[in-house]
């Protein structure tokens, strides 16, 4: 364990060219959540390219859940310590490493490390946000981290619509070498532009503790994640899921006994913050069972009785309207959160998601549902994932934003291991041991999530009112300067892709 020191600053004391660091930590926000989808609709090109089986190329996306899980919260807290700056700049640096190494993966062992420490890049979402939060003014805060949010949902959308059209260009290696490129880059504008905060968190590093938390969530992600095709009654599952427990009871002990914890279990008890963290695990559930089932239900050949014969292009194409309307109602949700409370945002948002999964369950016959479901779930997503980031910042410290903000991100990354595997087991469920899944699998699995979508819905009636301070005026302010960040980070993502 080491030691850091405090440094303080007044609350007065405000850096200039604010818009330029908004604009770096989007492009690495964008760049890091393109790459939790976008190998998703290749897996198959991917297994029969290194040469290994179903079973195993899954480890291609649970590796990287799981490092994101494990890191995510531990790098927000060393960030609150030591300096955002200078912790974002190195989880970069890992990010670019691990992209350089998939790009030129020739066995999948390989690809799986190179997996693994792109997850550091987890470590993106609680320091952009703590960032935010440090160095904003007051006003410009919600909008910021709105605009963040949203991002962090559209980037998961437009992975699966811009596989298709790299891999069919180029091959699937550019797949990590164009992040790979735009994040070296963001690295580089950070160390350039990106003032160092002032604001530590003092304490210490308690290595025990991040060792049980690392421990019962790689035992809890795997169980969830190898159910499917170890059995949910097999002894590995039952094996690591008591593990799991039990590692997770050493883990809240410690943390609770410590004088200065690694995550702050009275900070976990406040009702806006564990009642947001169950919306955002319901929310993890739905939409990671999204990304990894639908472009395969789309790509089932008709013949099979339901799907539409897409190819991973025209899958990716389906999809579009999502991740369109997730950008322009995130962008909207800071502004309607300042005017209606982020509350009742965050409880429209997922009542709005309810329509498109039973949609997706029942009315899946032609293109134009599919298309008219993911404009609606776009719109649910992008107001609920930038209320509930919003909510969590407003609800702690500024000391601790990093790591909430960073657990809240991590519970949605365990929401989606859980989802998935969910979804899995449901799909499959009376499948033929070779073959396509039964369309009443894909139909009950759909109709699970709208069932998720209304507990989400109502776990979002048990977060407390936040009190606010703005006036009408301020209301106004913030407003503006949401729909400025937003521009800002359009034009940013645009000038990329152009180049």
């Amino acid at each position: 364990m080491f030691r850091i020191g405090v440094v303080h600053v007044s609350s007065s004391a405000r850096r200039s060219h604010y818009q330029l660091t908004f604009v770096v930590l989007a492009v690495a926000t964008m760049a890091f959540s393109l790459l939790q989808s976008l190998v998703t609709p290749v897996l198959p090109l991917l297994e029969t390219d290194l040469h290994t089986g179903q079973n195993t190329v899954t480890w291609v996306l649970t590796a990287y859940l799981l490092s994101a899980s494990v890191f995510t919260p531990i790098l927000g807290r060393v960030g609150d310590m030591v300096g955002k700056k200078r912790v974002l700049v190195a989880v970069l640096v890992a990010l670019v490493a691990g992209s350089i190494l998939a790009a030129v993966a020739t066995s999948i062992s390989v690809m799986i490390v190179a997996r693994v420490i792109q997850g550091v890049g987890g470590g993106v979402i609680p320091l952009a946000f703590g960032i935010i939060r440090d160095e904003f003014p007051r006003e410009r805060v919600a909008g910021a981290v709105g605009v963040i949010a949203a991002l962090l949902a559209v980037g998961g959308g437009l992975g699966l619509v811009l596989a298709g059209p790299i891999v069919n260009a180029l091959d699937y290696h550019w797949l990590f070498w164009i992040p790979g490129v735009v994040v070296a880059a963001a690295a580089l504008a950070t160390y350039l532009f990106v003032p160092e905060s002032a604001v530590r968190t003092p304490g210490r590093i308690r290595w025990t503790a991040a060792v049980l938390l690392s421990g019962w969530l790689v035992a809890l992600l795997v169980a969830v994640s190898q159910a499917p095709s170890w059995g949910w009654g097999s002894t590995s599952v039952l094996g690591l899921l008591s593990t799991a427990v039990v590692i997770g009871a050493a883990w809240v002990a410690v943390e609770l006994r410590s004088a200065q914890p690694l995550i702050d279990m009275k900070m976990m008890r406040i009702p806006a913050v564990w009642t947001t963290n169950l919306v955002a695990l319901l929310f993890g559930v739905a939409m990671y069972s999204i990304f990894a089932f639908l472009p395969e239900f789309l790509q089932t050949p008709s013949t099979a009785g339901y799907g539409f014969s897409a190819s991973v292009t025209e899958s990716g194409l389906i999809v579009l309207p999502m991740a369109v309307t997730m950008f322009v109602f995130g962008t909207w949700s800071g502004p309607l959160s300042a005017r209606l409370g982020a509350r009742a945002v965050l409880i429209t948002g997922s009542a709005l998601s309810v329509p498109p999964f039973l949609i997706l369950a029942f009315a899946h016959t032609a293109i134009w549902e599919i298309v008219i479901a993911m404009s609606l779930l776009g719109a649910g997503f992008g107001l609920a994932f930038s209320a509930m980031s919003n909510i969590i910042v407003d609800a702690v410290a500024s000391t601790q934003t990093g790591v909430a903000s960073g657990m809240n991100a991590n519970i949605r990354t365990i929401g989606g291991a859980l989802g998935a595997a969910v979804m899995a087991s449901i799909i499959t469920s009376g499948a033929p041991a070779s073959g396509l899944p039964k369309q009443a699998g894909y139909t009950a699995g759909f109709a699970m999530l709208a069932v998720i979508a209304v507990l989400a819905a109502l776990a979002g009636l048990l977060i407390p009112r936040l009190r606010t301070e703005r006036d009408a005026h301020q209301q106004q302010q913030a407003g503006m300067a949401h729909a400025e960040l937003a521009l800002v980070a359009a034009g940013s993502i645009v000038g990329d892709e152009s180049e």
